[in-house]
């Protein structure tokens, strides 16, 4: 029985030497035919002044050295052969990398006519001078892969048209950890045929690429062992390998082609950036809702001691991954987790020496978050709550009744100081409703402008009550501004006052005379006119922006008039210029009008004329004031 097996066994290893053998032959070269071996073909093409010249020295060298002419141009039979010769074909002796070149996105795209889609020849040089991938000058040499790669890709107008998931892959992978590594030498660190794939190679949305998002572990797993054997028994990795694509592989984390080293400040895992890559998918409601994962846990740890001292530039403040681990993260309720309760004395022992098991008693990360800390917190806070009121409140009511007092004497002592009536009281009723409008205007703007602030809260939810309340301080705001005009123009006294208000030669000296008496080259203060240099530039401020202010709203106001007759452009410009003038507005009236009438120490804590219409000591003892002006 044994003699039989062994008879048996040795025709089978027989039929497969012979098969072998078979296949060896059908692979070689056929022998050139009498007369055309290589000399033959060099005696022409040898010659540098031929007019397809090919090296004899590198052909020698090349890995195609060994074989004859023939065995790529087949259908040369005879000297001088037709011309011109039929294409060479690759895939006469390289089959399998032919296969799945052909199918591979380079191949596709070239049957498809895309000229510039990369071809054998391409990425691995002159056929006549092929070197081993093995040679340190091959195009394909490990070290030289990327300087081949970019041939094509570092064209980066030209491969736009393409479409492709990186804009700039060359530039992006140059200044990568594993790009600075091959500049320093490590030509083992990888490049990109290493992620890619070669002859193989499928944009990563097709699984059959390797940078396919379930492969992705696999094909950094290559150089990163370890960390893909620890990765894969995280909860991460098991989610991947069950098909949950929301699930972060490991470019979500480190990036793709701009993966820094975790040492530098730009990489997405340097402890500051940790709280952001995590918030990717822990602070996003679509994955919180779908996978019902907490929601709080990003708020709350920004919130918290670690966050906030890391927000404040920390980097030794406790992130994300020194507490549940970077490729090692393990559910909260598993034993083997470094936040598990059994585990958490041991975890916050690596910052905090001497920790016992209490810490497990109590939210690590919302410790004082409302409706999730213990009830000893809800209750402490309850009690402060109530107490800042009481204090606060009693002592804001003592100060109200006092300010009340003091206000009500002081504009008696100021208004018995005033003897010339400064403001008539048409002229005061114009100030109110011009304070009115303009703050009314402002408040409404600028909440339409930055609509998360606190201040805009009361117009969440209720914009047309926003925009209406805006209309209608604008309408009153032009409706004033008429009247004033008519005030100014159409009546004696308003006219006085116009005159009294264009500049004039003097301002600019009464400016030089306040400027040198400032800066202490001059002791006595100088008088000034009923209306100086500092109302006088106020005025005709006012008077520009309310111009400005009141075109371009009218503009933005009636929109679909303006994009009718104007570009879009034009109405950017409209806008910009809306925003950028109610700023210059407001901070104005805050450093020149409020300084002047309320900060000026010889008018602090405010100026009464407003109220009262005459003028302050102040403008008794500064100005050239009469009566009735």
């Amino acid at each position: 029985m044994r003699s039989w097996r062994f008879a048996l066994g040795g025709v089978a290893f027989g039929l497969i030497i012979a098969q072998g053998l078979v296949q060896t032959a059908a692979a070689e070269p056929a022998n050139a035919p009498e007369g055309l071996d290589n000399a033959a073909c060099f005696s022409c093409h040898g010659d540098a002044s031929a007019e397809r010249f090919v090296d004899p020295e590198k052909f020698q060298v090349s890995i195609h050295g060994g074989h004859q002419c023939t065995s790529c141009h087949v259908d040369i039979t005879e000297l001088p052969h037709a011309t011109p010769l039929k294409p060479v074909s690759c895939a006469t002796c390289h089959r399998i990398e032919t296969e799945v070149y052909v199918a591979s996105d380079h191949g596709i795209a070239l049957k498809a006519g895309v000229s510039q889609a990369a071809s054998c020849r391409n990425c691995h040089g002159n056929a006549h001078e092929l070197l081993d991938s093995r040679n340190p000058n091959s195009p394909v040499f490990h070290a030289n892969i990327p300087k081949t790669c970019a041939q094509c890709h570092e064209k980066t107008a030209e491969m736009a048209k393409f479409h492709l998931a990186q804009s700039a892959p060359v530039a992006s992978y140059d200044q990568s950890v594993h790009g600075l590594a091959q500049v320093r030498g490590m030509t083992v660190s990888a490049v990109c045929t290493d992620c890619h794939g070669s002859h193989d190679l499928h944009k990563s949305t097709n699984p059959a690429s390797k940078l396919y998002w379930q492969t992705l572990p696999n094909t950094c797993g290559k150089c990163h062992e370890n960390i893909k054997q620890t990765y894969q028994r995280s909860v991460h990795g098991l989610a991947v390998a069950s098909g949950k694509r929301d699930a972060p592989v490991c470019t979500d984390c480190h990036g793709e082609h701009s993966i820094d080293a975790v040492k530098l400040v730009t990489s997405k895992v340097f402890p500051s950036h940790i709280p952001d890559t995590c918030g990717q998918c822990h602070a996003a409601e679509r994955l919180i809702s779908k996978y019902q994962m907490p929601g709080h846990v990003v708020d709350t740890y920004m919130k918290s001691f670690h966050g906030l001292s890391l927000q404040l530039g920390s980097l030794t403040a406790a992130n994300c991954a020194s507490c549940h681990g970077a490729h090692d993260i393990l559910p909260s309720g598993d034993t083997r987790s470094s936040v598990h309760p059994d585990n958490l004395a041991k975890t916050c022992g690596q910052c905090h020496p001497g920790v016992s098991p209490q810490v497990a008693k109590g939210q690590i990360h919302s410790g004082t978050q409302p409706g999730l800390e213990h009830r000893a917190i809800a209750w402490v806070r309850g009690f402060y709550l109530w107490l800042i009121g009481f204090v606060l409140g009693g002592m804001l009511l003592h100060n109200a009744l006092d300010f009340r007092k003091k206000l009500r004497l002081h504009y008696q002592r100021m208004a018995q100081v005033g003897v010339v009536m400064r403001m008539s009281l048409n002229e005061r009723l114009q100030h109110v409703v011009l304070a009115v409008a303009f703050i009314s205007l402002t408040y409404t703007g600028f909440a339409l402008k930055y609509p998360q602030a606190w201040w805009a809260s009361p117009f969440v939810g209720r914009v047309d009550w926003r925009s209406l309340s805006h209309r209608a301080a604008a309408l009153l705001f032009c409706v004033l501004g008429a009247y004033h005009l008519w005030y100014v123009l159409g009546t004696t006294k308003g006219r006085k006052h116009l005159r009294a208000l264009l500049p004039c030669l003097q301002d600019i000296r009464d400016l030089g005379a306040m400027l040198a008496y400032y800066l202490g080259r001059r002791a006595q203060r100088p008088m000034v006119g009923h209306y100086s240099y500092v109302e006088k530039m106020e005025y005709w401020a006012l008077v520009w922006g309310s111009l400005v202010m009141a075109s371009t709203g009218v503009l933005m106001t009636w929109q679909d008039w303006t994009l009718r007759m104007f570009p879009k452009w034009i109405f950017d410009v409209i806008i910009t210029i809306h925003y950028y003038e109610a700023v210059l507005a407001c901070l104005a009236i805050l450093l020149w009008h409020g300084y002047f009438t309320m900060f000026d120490p010889d008018e602090y804590p405010m100026k009464w004329t407003w109220v009262t219409g005459k003028s302050s000591k102040a403008d008794a003892e500064n100005r050239h004031e009469t009566e009735g002006h």
